[in-house]
């Protein structure tokens, strides 16, 4: 397989980011969740040590992703779908993008503001600050449930195109053999 994508499908480099984002995505969501809703500040300490730099990677991979598609091609929309379906799925993928991003940049507005990074990460004295407490949060919070949303979304279109419609888009992925 090509690093670079073809005409049908996505080459090696495009296929690893996706789907080491899309494996980190799910661990976040489950580690900031868990994080949230623990009332032991050891645990939410521990979670947040891994949460941090697993958002850290995410957020670079997607920079990452954004500047592989100024060199690399993506493949053409599926020939039979509908002229609708090819613009939902750019608007989903460029959400998906921008909400990162956006989780990104709050998750390091937090850090900042509320001066957790020491007591995380270089054992500084204090308890852990009351995150809600900083307007980042609340970024963050709603950015994390439209990225369930819209993951919830991209991975059901997939399925239906899979196993409905029947024309191997997961192949494009990576996953399965050629139609």
């Amino acid at each position: 397989m090509s690093a670079k994508s073809s005409a049908n499908r996505y080459g090696s480099v495009a296929i690893a980011i996706h789907w080491l984002s899309a494996l980190a995505i799910l661990a976040l969501l489950a580690l900031g969740l868990s994080a949230a809703n623990t009332a032991d500040p050891a645990v939410k300490s521990a979670l947040l040590r891994i949460h941090i730099p697993l958002g850290t990677l995410v957020l670079l991979l997607t920079l990452f992703r954004i500047v592989w598609w100024f060199i690399d091609r993506r493949p053409a929309p599926l020939s039979a779908m509908p002229r609708w379906q090819v613009s939902a799925e750019s608007v989903v993928r460029i959400l998906l993008y921008i909400v990162i991003i956006a989780l990104g940049a709050s998750g390091i507005g937090l850090l900042v503001l509320s001066g957790a990074a020491p007591i995380l990460f270089f054992h500084a004295s204090g308890a852990l600050p009351d995150f809600w407490q900083f307007p980042p949060m609340l970024v963050h919070y709603a950015a994390a449930l439209l990225l369930i949303a819209l993951v919830c979304g991209h991975v059901a279109a997939a399925l239906y195109h899979q196993f409905f419609k029947r024309d191997r888009v997961l192949y494009r992925m990576g996953v399965g053999s050629a139609p």
